[in-house]
């Protein structure tokens, strides 16, 4: 019997169908040779100190650093999860052959094979490697199993990584709590989240002691155009004013005129990260709520695996394009713009189709399923992703660029222009409303047709203008920072590179964004994120730049990667974070000076939840996680309380009820977009320690 395992009840579903296991069992499907069970995300973990040594129980600076000789997995102790294990652990004992169905990246690489390693596996291992849950994608897959052992350094980098953040956020979350914190309270420190929070607190340090500076620039405007004075800003009213004398009372001449036209490219596919800077620019969703957002349009399979890093497609994508298309064209909406790419073949860019930049998983882009019965909030991402992606088979925008210079009394005026010739892929994107705000002063204007010579009267003017500080980081602009271990940068293929040195992994950034909201470290306002005193005041503790620098923990991001290329070892990644962790404890426990941290309780604002739309249609927030219904549903089922109390895993207040057919949140009036549906669940009637189970497998990882 060949067992398949997979990470949540709806997707072994899925897969149960496709192979013939029609018939249900408790915790596992079985039928045409195979049993499909499942777990619940993550049913193991790495140990708790005391589990190594009995004295890592008691916090003590004495204590550390706590450097287990060997990191061993556990069972998460949840009579739910037992129960589901001791399933798997039974199927598995007689299997002739195992596969692994789980979520095709580094994160359910580890979930998959800590279960495996905990029930005892010896029989064969296969992967299911896919990168859509269509019934197509699936049956691809089984029919191209890969070894496990391929597989075997993207392991080692997820065991790597969770040992790490084990490392040092067990060992500096209590020496900076013994040190520093007051009345008990912890002081969460982390390899990702720490450097993260030092990025937006040295922002607002930047922006309090910013000290404005007046400068002038000397404008005129001739012929409706305005013209700069090509000098550029003067320092002070006196030089201004020097040049605007020149200028009074003498006719403005036209000295050059340039054209040159260029060509635009179709905007690159959407990666996790640049979909969810987009999604907040435009909607003003935060990063975890397009991330489940997009999530949950993979799971309906009307979008390709979402936690990825690339823009690019692999070649062998390229034959099903039109298949796609024709999917998108079934919404009226699109058909107008995919009516003009069926006429001939479609182009193959180079950089759109590149395996080279292909690794594990390519772009996200929709699948050739029709995108029914989507929320609002679901149709408003799967909208950006079919656009990007049709737009990609468009031709290039070709614009005409002019520059116009002029000059009075030998003092030089410059203005420039562009026109759109041929709008090309821009005709998919003229529809939406929405502006960027950090957009608005490159608006394109076309201006007069002007000759080589001409002259004529100009009005100057010198207007005075102030420096001005750094914005204050947005998630959409955080997520960059993160992407590029804090450097800023606009281009594309200067980002791909710096994707080497981001800290976090795509999967992850919104989770960490989300601990620092939970930390009470920052606060939102409006689309700004602002660190609080306590926030503040921790990263100008911490004095090793090892724990703090995004650059430095952008290196051993890349060694992650490099391990799962098989171009680094795991152990060499290990060895320095050790020797790093006791460097730590030695200088902070030998810190002679008295400090302390404030520790401000957080407000109850929900500053972190997204900006709601305030019309009486979309009033509803809509996000939640793996979920397939809208939030109306949840409204309008009979309600009642679960016998014991589960605390909400979204809100973190109300309370777990179970309706007609999902699961909800107590705190729903006010927002919490938390539902389970029965059809996620192995069975309907749950105990509450299986349902606590379900509910803690869901909860994102953290670092």
């Amino acid at each position: 019997m060949k067992v398949c395992i997979a990470e949540k009840p709806s997707v072994a579903k899925e897969i149960a169908d496709i192979v013939g296991a029609k018939t249900r069992h408790e915790g596992y499907y079985e039928g045409n040779g195979y049993q499909v069970t499942w777990t619940f995300g993550h049913l193991c973990t790495l140990k708790e100190p005391h589990e190594y040594a009995p004295q890592w129980k008691s916090w003590s600076l004495w204590n550390l650093p706590m450097i287990p000789a060997r990191f061993g997995i556990k069972l998460i102790q949840d009579k739910g999860i037992e129960k589901q294990f001791s399933i798997i652990e039974k199927l598995m004992t007689a299997a002739s052959a195992v596969i692994n169905c789980g979520d095709a990246g580094q994160e359910g690489e580890l979930i998959q094979r800590w279960v495996m390693q905990k029930a005892g596996c010896k029989c064969p291992v296969y992967r299911l490697w896919i990168s859509s849950l269509t019934e197509e994608s699936i049956r691809e897959g089984f029919e191209n199993l890969k070894k496990q052992e391929e597989f075997n350094t993207l392991y080692e980098a997820g065991l790597s990584r969770a040992i790490g953040d084990w490392l040092l956020g067990m060992n500096a979350t209590r020496l900076y709590t013994l040190k520093y914190g007051q009345n008990k309270q912890v002081l969460s420190i982390g390899r990702v989240q720490t450097p993260t929070l030092a990025l937006i607190v040295n922002r607002q340090l930047e922006i309090n002691n910013f000290v404005p500076q007046p400068y002038w620039e000397l404008k005129t405007i001739y012929r409706e155009t305005t013209f700069s004075v090509t000098k550029g800003r003067f320092q002070t009213v006196e030089e201004g004013e020097t040049f605007l004398q020149e200028v009074l009372g003498i006719p403005f001449e036209v000295t050059d005129i340039s054209k040159k036209q260029g060509k635009e490219a179709p905007p690159r596919l959407f990666d996790l990260t640049s979909l969810q800077v987009e999604c907040n620019k435009k909607f003003a969703f935060s990063a975890e709520d397009t991330l489940k957002l997009i999530q949950s349009l993979y799971e309906k399979k009307v979008t390709t695996y979402p936690r990825v890093d690339t823009t690019f497609l692999s070649e062998d994508i390229y034959p099903k394009v039109p298949g796609i298309l024709q999917a998108i064209a079934a919404n009226t909406i699109y058909e107008p713009l995919i009516n003009p790419l069926q006429t001939g073949k479609l182009p193959k860019s180079k950089k759109v189709f590149d395996n080279s930049k292909v690794t594990d998983h390519h772009a996200i882009i929709p699948t050739n399923m029709r995108p029914n019965n989507l929320t609002d909030n679901e149709r408003k991402v799967y909208d950006l992703v079919a656009r990007r992606f049709i737009s990609a088979f468009y031709s290039d925008c070709k614009v005409a660029t002019t520059t116009v210079l002029g000059k009075v009394n030998n003092v030089e005026f410059k203005a420039t222009g562009k026109q759109i010739l041929e709008p090309g892929w821009r005709v998919v994107f003229e529809k939406e409303k929405e502006r960027d705000p950090e957009k608005e002063n490159e608006e394109e204007r076309v201006l007069p047709d002007f000759v080589k010579g001409e002259t004529g009267p100009h009005e100057p003017s010198l207007t005075e203008k102030w420096t001005q500080p750094p914005k204050l980081y947005t998630e959409a602009t955080l997520l960059r920072a993160m992407e590029t271990a804090g450097k800023l940068v606009d281009d594309d293929e200067l980002r791909d590179a710096l994707k080497e040195n981001g800290i976090g992994r795509p999967s992850t950034r919104a989770a960490i964004i989300e601990t620092l909201f939970k930390r009470n470290y920052i606060r939102k306002e409006r689309k700004n994120l602002i660190p609080t005193a306590t926030g503040i005041e921790l990263i100008q503790i911490i004095q090793d730049d090892l724990l703090k620098s995004a650059e430095l923990t952008g290196i051993w991001e890349n060694k992650l990667r490099k391990i799962e290329r098989s171009e680094y070892k795991a152990q060499n990644f290990l060895d320095e974070l050790k020797i790093m962790v006791t460097q730590i404890v030695n200088h902070v426990r030998n810190d002679s000076a008295y400090k302390s941290i404030t520790i401000q309780n957080p407000v109850n604002d929900n500053t972190s939840e997204p900006k709601k739309n305030k019309s009486k249609k979309n009033s509803k927030k809509e996000i939640s996680p793996k979920r397939n219904s809208t939030k109306e549903n949840v409204r309008t089922e009979q309600i009642k309380p679960t016998p014991d109390d589960i605390i909400c895993p979204v809100c973190k207040q109300g309370k777990i009820l179970k309706g007609k057919s999902a699961y909800g949140c107590s705190n729903w009036k006010n927002g919490c977009s938390f539902r389970l549906n029965f059809a996620d669940c192995p069975s309907e009637t749950l105990s509450n320690e299986e349902l606590q189970a379900l509910i803690d497998g869901y909860k994102p990882e953290t670092e």
